[in-house]
């Protein structure tokens, strides 16, 4: 039977953290509010906890949910290189709603599905996210719902789907804003924007000057603009955190939160496709 706790309560605030962490330690999955909408989260570093969470979206690994940290330096442990931005674009944009792609450190004993190397990473602006990070460390965080239904902006939205499939939820009020996180690749010379969100290519470009926006099919293909998952000429961009990458909404397919650490693309090439669910709605 899953626990729910009102984080507008101190001591059930107190109270909601504490059980979240232990279920958490305990491999099990806690729903937690964001800056975006609510996450549904497990042990990064726990592969049976994050099978666990794809199951409860029905997710395959195809689809690797991306990270949220609680401190810039949980975040750097993670990633070996973060290209010549990736610093800048942090100091400038976290805590808050960016998502960077970047290579993964090889030497993380996890598996958060097919990544490619790859592991994408955002430090979220909500006080109960950032305490429930900051007392377990690096959390695998994807949006709320089961893949290809509405993502939830409320506890109650997440219970509805997710039921007793998570242990803990914690319930922070209702979102305030479900723009999705922006996603950018950093595996790159220059920044390749696979979603955008809550911080437009223009802000992006005031820190790293050069951006590449989100491509998009030509039209003679017969494909609509959606928010830029693949580049023209049919060539997909890189794999985009899934969860709170973008919104998940019925009937949207779902893109990976996972990026290429291959080089620049060339014309004509092939790149991943972008997570269109990826934990980054979170």
């Amino acid at each position: 039977m899953s626990r729910s706790y009102d984080c507008a309560d101190g001591q059930g605030r107190a109270d909601g953290i504490a059980d979240a962490a232990s279920s958490v330690r305990r491999g099990e999955l806690v729903v937690l509010p964001t800056d975006t909408v609510y996450g549904i989260g497990a042990d990064a570093f726990s592969p049976a906890a994050v099978s666990a969470l794809l199951g409860a979206k029905g997710r395959g690994r195809d689809m690797p949910p991306p990270v949220l940290v609680g401190s810039v330096r949980a975040a750097q442990a993670l990633i070996e290189d973060m290209g010549n931005y990736g610093q800048d674009l942090i100091e400038e944009f976290w805590p808050g709603p960016l998502t960077v792609v970047c290579s993964a450190a090889p030497s993380l004993s996890w598996d958060l599905g097919d990544t490619k190397g790859t592991v994408a990473v955002r430090m979220p602006m909500h006080p109960v996210a950032l305490e429930l990070l900051k007392e377990v460390g690096p959390m695998a965080v994807s949006s709320a719902n089961v893949s290809g239904r509405a993502a939830a902006t409320t506890v109650e939205e997440a219970r509805k789907q997710l039921a007793d499939d998570v242990a803990v939820y914690l319930d922070g009020g209702a979102c305030d804003d479900d723009t999705p996180s922006t996603i950018v690749d950093l595996t790159y010379a220059v920044p390749r924007v696979l979603r955008e969100g809550a911080v437009s290519i223009q802000r992006l470009r005031a820190v790293c000057g050069t951006v590449i926006g989100v491509p998009q099919r030509d039209a003679h293909e017969g494909a609509e603009p959606s928010g830029g998952a693949e580049p023209s000429g049919g060539a997909e961009a890189a794999p985009a955190p899934d969860e709170f990458a973008e919104k998940d909404t019925e009937g949207t397919e779902e893109a990976p939160a996972t990026g290429s650490a291959s080089g620049a693309p060339v014309s004509g090439e092939a790149v991943p496709a972008a997570d269109s669910e990826r934990d980054d709605r979170s």
